[in-house]
C-alpha cells in the first residue's frame, strides 16, 4: 500500500457496527456493511435489539402468552440469521450481539462497548416525502449516536452509490462528514457535488440594485470562493475533483429548503446518490442550517445517508476525546442476552 493510500485510508473506520432487526430494509443494511467492511479493512460487528415491554394492566396475560425466554429465542434466530449472511457473502463476524431494552438504547450502548467508528442501520416507513412525518428507531440512534451514522434507505437499487451529494455549512460535523463520504465515494468511483444552501432573502436582495445588493453578491462571491478550496480538499479522497454548487433555499410549506435541495440534488443525478449532512452547524452566511434537517433528509431520502454527530473533540474516525465523552445522552442499562 502506497503512502498516500495510507494515508488516505486513515479516514476510515476500523470497526464497524451493524444493528439488524431482521426486516428487509435491515437486510440492505446489511449488504451496505459487509460491503464497505469488505472496502476498508475493517472489523464488523452485529447487534440485534429486542424490547419487552408489556403494559402494566395487562403484563400478566402478556407473560402467560409470550415470556422474555421466547422473545430472547426469537431475537436469536434474528441475529443469527444476519450472521449467516454476512459469512455467506465471505465476511466473518468479529462479534455478535442480542440485546433485550429499548432498540435506540441497547444500539447506543453497543456502539459505545464495541468503540465503533461507524453505525449502520436500515430505515423502515413510507416512501418519499411522506417519511417526513415520520420518527424510527434509526433517527434515534442519528440523534444520539456519537460516532456516524450510515442509514440505509431503499433497496439493492441504490446501492452501491454512483454520485455523492456532500453537504457543506462551513461547520465541523459537515466538514468531517464530508470527508468520510468522499472517501466511501472514492471506494466505488463515484462523482461527486459540493453543496452549500443559502437563504431565500438574500436572492431577493439582489434583485433591489442597491448597496445592499453589493454586499450580498460579495458574501456570495466569498461563500462559492471558499466552497471551491473545500472541493479541492475533498478531490484527494474522492479521486476526482467535485463540481460545486451554491443554490438557493427551495423552501417549501413544513419541510425546511435546505433539505428538500439536498434532496432534488441527488434525485437530479439520475443515478444511486449518497447523501451526507453533519448533526449541526450554522452555514457560511449564518442562516443555512444544515444539521437542523438531517433527520428530514434521512426520512425522505431515496438512498443511504451519513449523519457526523456534533462531537467535541472527535477524531478523524468518530470516535470521541475526553471532552467529547463529557456529553453523551442518557441511556437505559445494557442488557446483553449474548451468552444467554
Amino acid at each position: 500500500m502506497t503512502k498516500r493510500k495510507e494515508r488516505d485510508m486513515n479516514h476510515f473506520p476500523t470497526r464497524i457496527l451493524l444493528a439488524t432487526d431482521g426486516s428487509e430494509c435491515a437486510q440492505s443494511a446489511g449488504r451496505v456493511a459487509v460491503d464497505l467492511a469488505s472496502r476498508m479493512g475493517a472489523e464488523l460487528d452485529v447487534v440485534h435489539a429486542f424490547e419487552f415491554a408489556p403494559p402494566r394492566e395487562f403484563a400478566g396475560v402478556a407473560l402467560r402468552m409470550r415470556s422474555p425466554s421466547e422473545c430472547a429465542k426469537q431475537g436469536r434466530e434474528v441475529l443469527d440469521e444476519q450472521v449467516g449472511r454476512i459469512e455467506e457473502r465471505g465476511r466473518v463476524v468479529a462479534d455478535a450481539r442480542l440485546r433485550m431494552g429499548s432498540p435506540v438504547d441497547q444500539i447506543l450502548c453497543e456502539a459505545e462497548e464495541s468503540d465503533a467508528g461507524l453505525v449502520v442501520v436500515g430505515r423502515r416507513g413510507l416512501g418519499g416525502v411522506k417519511r417526513l412525518l415520520m420518527g424510527s428507531v434509526s433517527e434515534g440512534v442519528v440523534h444520539h449516536a456519537r460516532s456516524p451514522v450510515l442509514v440505509a434507505c431503499g433497496d439493492g437499487d441504490v446501492w452501491p452509490p454512483a454520485h455523492v451529494v456532500i453537504a457543506d455549512d462551513c461547520s465541523e460535523d459537515a466538514r468531517r462528514a464530508g470527508e468520510l463520504a468522499a472517501g466511501i465515494g472514492g471506494l466505488f468511483g463515484a462523482e461527486g457535488i459540493l453543496v452549500q444552501v443559502y437563504p431565500r432573502v438574500l436572492l431577493s436582495t439582489q434583485e433591489t440594485g442597491t448597496l445592499e445588493t453589493r454586499i450580498v453578491d460579495h458574501a456570495l462571491r466569498e461563500a462559492e470562493s471558499e466552497l471551491r478550496g473545500r472541493a479541492e480538499e475533498l478531490a484527494r479522497l474522492l479521486g476526482r475533483s467535485p463540481d460545486v454548487k451554491l443554490v438557493v433555499d427551495e423552501a417549501a410549506e413544513g419541510v425546511d429548503g435546505v433539505a428538500l435541495t439536498l434532496l432534488e440534488e441527488a434525485r437530479r443525478a439520475g443515478v444511486p446518490s449518497f447523501i451526507s449532512v453533519g448533526s449541526r452547524g450554522l452555514g457560511a452566511i449564518r442562516r443555512a442550517r444544515v444539521g437542523s434537517v438531517s433527520t428530514q433528509v434521512v426520512r425522505a431520502a431515496e438512498g443511504p445517508v451519513l449523519v457526523y454527530p456534533h462531537a467535541c473533540g472527535a477524531g478523524p474516525d468518530g470516535k470521541m476525546g475526553a471532552e467529547g465523552k463529557s456529553v453523551r445522552r442518557r441511556i437505559a442499562p445494557c442488557s446483553d442476552f449474548t451468552q444467554s
